[in-house]
Order: C-alpha cells, then sequence, then structure tokens
C-alpha cells in the first residue's frame, strides 16, 4: 500500500473527480483517507484512487476547506 501522509499532495485518479489535485487529511484507516480540493469536496477516498505527487503541503489535521484552499493556491 501507498505510503500517505496528512498534508501529501495526490490526484484523484478514479472517478469524475480524476485529475484533480487533493490533499490529504487524515491518516489512513481501512485503506481509506480523508482528502480536500479546491474543485473537490471533503470525503473520505480509497488510497487506490490517489496518485501521491512528490509534493507536501504542511496543514493541520482534518484542517477546514478554506485552508485547504489557501494551501493550495501557494
Amino acid at each position: 500500500m501507498k505510503n500517505m501522509e496528512i498534508g501529501q499532495v495526490c490526484i484523484k485518479t478514479k472517478g469524475r473527480e480524476a485529475g484533480r489535485k487533493v490533499i490529504v487529511l487524515s491518516t489512513p484507516k481501512n485503506g481509506r483517507v480523508l482528502i480536500d480540493g479546491k474543485q473537490v469536496k471533503r470525503r473520505e477516498c480509497n488510497m487506490l484512487h490517489l496518485f501521491p505527487t512528490n509534493e507536501k503541503i504542511k496543514i493541520a489535521k482534518e484542517a477546514p476547506h478554506e485552508a485547504v484552499i489557501k494551501a493550495l493556491k501557494n
């Protein structure tokens, strides 16, 4: 399984949101992580549906949506 950490920037690979950037907001539980992004609403997502990038953003665990948007702009 992929190593996901809080603040990891990923790209969704499955579903109607495929190709969009998201940030991981929680540690993995049962193969799922909490994600949020500019064009992706906050929800749990299967880790197999995410492609991790080399980017990592310093962000709090389960940060509010506004903080995620601000972090992705930079």
